[in-house]
């Protein structure tokens, strides 16, 4: 197993994380912003990890602290030699009111992540926008959904169920307005 150093980006700390829980069993995929970062290569960057099982919390501990990591008085999980912590908020496996039933795996040196797919990335970062007018949340997902292939009909779907179909247009003229920005600052 690979190490953790000041030089482990966030991708290889999750990495690390997923591998370690995977050897005694224990599944748990990486969400929240740190998905983000990874695929917008760092333009929303990120120095907490999210990861979401269903596995007993004192399990969980024993493999982080055999990583190096220890807890602190919050339920944040901090490694002396990275600037990155690691938390796990809870076990829902959902994104609004959908169940999660796919993920992406990055293959890195480190280990396999298991993440969020990019399509629910950008429903993840839009269920804040929904839910809680949270203005970055909606920029996140225009960024993922620029740099990533995202399945736009699914996320239509998934915001007519959330009741957000407004929200969602909003959320389409932003992404027309950033992929109008990119096409010309990169005109090919």
């Amino acid at each position: 197993m690979k190490t953790i150093s000041e030089k482990t980006t966030i991708a290889e700390l999750g990495a690390i994380v997923c591998e370690a829980l995977k050897k005694v069993g224990i599944d748990a995929f990486l969400s929240g912003g740190a998905v983000v970062s990874i695929y917008t290569d760092n333009r929303y960057e990120s120095y907490d990890l999210d990861f979401v099982s269903l596995a007993d919390r004192s399990k969980i501990k024993k493999v982080m602290e055999e990583l190096g990591f220890n807890q602190d008085k919050s339920r944040l999980f901090i490694h002396p030699k990275s600037k990155f912590y690691v938390e796990f908020p809870g076990s829902a496996m959902r994104v609004g009111e959908s169940l999660i039933s796919e993920f992406e795996e990055l293959k890195l040196p480190s280990g396999t992540l298991k993440l969020l797919t990019p399509t629910d990335c950008v429903k993840d970062r839009l269920a804040a926008f929904y839910h809680w007018n949270d203005r970055q949340g909606l920029d996140q997902a225009v960024w993922v959904a620029v740099a990533q292939a995202v399945n736009l009909s699914e996320i239509k779907k998934w915001s007519k169920s959330e009741g957000a179909s407004t929200k969602y247009e909003e959320f389409l003229a932003a992404l027309k307005q950033e992929q109008s920005a990119a096409k010309k600052t990169h005109p090919k």
